[in-house]
């Protein structure tokens, strides 16, 4: 069945196709209508779950642990500040190996207050522990909150499905949405091996000693590596049975392509367009949409740029004395394949002097001669904070710079900066 429908309620349809049991979250711009809609779906009887209002993100999430805990499927939402809040127990789902999933509408954080679109507040939480997955359309915000739920809770850790604030979340798009029965052919029940249970009690999150807390933080890291082979599989899985897939990153026409833009959410559409003019023009550029963000898929992110010479990533975010976020983790994917005659001292990272030819980094750099693999040189652009708008011709600014110059002048460089 189509609906036109914002982003923000193909988000509820999901969970509630999902089938989850319990939501708890504290309302926020642009974040309310997700749990808005929700509530309804519970007072109406529509949906069966319990929805447990709270005073705060911080105790929605711990609500949501509470309830993942005993082995029900849980759901919530925030943005930005309300993300800022739930820090803390954003920590304790992932350690407690719980397969939540939550909606994160990026929102800008303030000060100065913002209620626009920026990726600073998801990208805050990329080390502890919860997967994210970014994504470009309505319909993707349905298909992935259901891919969410079977990758969490095959690998036992927490994800997030991120939305642009406004230009998804607000926005009115045709969506696909399945009957409940293919849901739950593709979704089976949550049934985790250990739970809360007052008949077969069990003790978690005590006291964990130096001789065992390492151990722990390993078997989190195994699980997010494992979780990339999974969510492959869960997307092909979801491609086979309702005939739309996605990838962990997207490719458009990448062949023959000297240089690639890499995007990450709603600024991707606006970028085939571009990509296609320029195409038009005789300039091979291509383009990389990076959906999965944590686990980060290197060794793919390696593959579609093999050959490449030119790589421009366009961040919607920015890692105050560092830059722009998705850059970093593009050049250390880069960085850590190193060529097969060095060897590598300190993680791939440590060539010679002499190799290193690129001033962005370190890492970046063309080949000098056949001894030598190419990397590619990584141009970082930062547009489009606080809701600023990603145009074509911004658009198409980065691409004809990056065409045009052999090197970035700066480390960052930013974009329609008023001075």
């Amino acid at each position: 069945m189509k609906k036109v429908i914002m982003g923000n309620h193909a988000a509820s349809y999901a969970a509630k196709l999902c089938r989850v049991q319990v939501i708890s979250a504290y309302p926020i711009t642009p974040q309310t209508q997700v749990v808005e809609m929700l509530s309804e779906m519970c007072a109406s009887g529509e949906l069966p779950a319990k929805f447990i209002p709270v005073e705060s993100e911080h105790s929605a999430m711990a609500a949501v642990i509470g309830a993942s805990a005993t082995g029900v499927r849980a759901f919530t939402a925030t943005s930005s500040h309300g993300l800022m809040l739930m820090h803390e127990m954003v920590h304790w789902a992932a350690g407690s190996r719980l397969p939540i999933v939550m909606a994160e509408i990026n929102r800008a954080v303030g000060p100065g207050w913002n209620i626009w679109t920026d990726q600073n507040d998801s990208l805050a939480q990329r080390d502890t522990g919860w997967m994210q997955i970014y994504v470009e359309s309505n319909q993707e915000v349905l298909d992935t909150i259901i891919q969410g739920y079977k990758i969490a809770e095959t690998v036992l850790m927490p994800l997030m499905v991120v939305l642009d604030a406004f230009y998804l979340s607000h926005t009115y798009e045709p969506v696909d949405i399945p009957e409940q029965e293919q849901v739950d052919a593709y979704l089976p029940p949550y049934r985790p091996q250990y739970k809360l249970d007052v008949n077969d009690p069990h003790a978690f999150n005590g006291l964990a000693m130096p001789d065992v807390y390492m151990e722990m933080r390993w078997k989190m890291q195994a699980a997010l590596e494992q979780a990339k082979s999974v969510a492959a599989e869960a997307d092909a899985e979801f491609g086979r049975q309702f005939g739309r897939s996605y990838g962990l990153v997207e490719g458009y026409r990448l062949d023959n392509a000297d240089a690639v833009l890499i995007t990450s959410g709603t600024a991707t559409s606006t970028a085939r367009e571009v990509i296609d003019d320029l195409r038009a023009a005789g300039h091979k550029i291509g383009l990389l949409k990076m959906r999965l963000f944590r686990p980060f898929p290197s060794e793919l992110v390696r593959e579609r740029l093999a050959g490449v010479r030119k790589v421009a990533v366009l961040d919607r975010n920015i890692g105050f004395g560092v830059g722009g976020i998705f850059a970093q983790e593009i050049k250390a994917a880069l960085c850590n394949e190193a060529p097969s005659h060095l060897t590598p001292r300190n993680g791939g990272c440590d060539e010679a002097p002499s190799r290193l030819t690129s001033r962005n980094g370190g890492c970046d750099g063309a080949s000098d001669g056949a001894s030598q693999p190419s990397r590619p040189i990584v141009f970082d652009y930062v547009a489009g904070l606080g809701g600023r708008d990603i145009t074509p011709q911004t658009i198409a600014d980065i691409a004809q710079h990056t065409l045009t110059h052999d090197q970035p002048e700066v480390e960052t460089m930013w974009v329609g900066l008023k001075r």
